[in-house]
């Protein structure tokens, strides 16, 4: 059974940015929903609802927070290499 799968971010982040370009490598974009905190205000808000914290990236499996970028870049290599 598929997860859902929501990656909140922003483009000026560093951290983001390697989990970004994980995601390219791997070729999974279309499997991942973007969030952009800084462009939506509903994002930031869920993120801090959801997660407790302002802390990106954070990726949503299932609606439960994972937060670092290395571990995340772990997750998903585990997921879909």
């Amino acid at each position: 059974m598929a997860k859902t799968l929501d990656l909140y971010y922003y483009d000026s982040c560093p951290y983001c940015q390697k989990v970004l370009r994980a995601m390219r490598r791997l070729d999974i974009e279309d499997k991942i929903n973007l969030k952009n905190i800084l462009r939506s205000q509903e994002a930031a808000d869920t993120l801090v609802r959801v997660g407790g914290k302002r802390q990106v990236p954070c990726l949503f499996i299932d609606g439960k927070p994972m937060y670092e970028s290395d571990d995340i870049v772990e997750w998903l290599t585990r997921e879909f290499a």
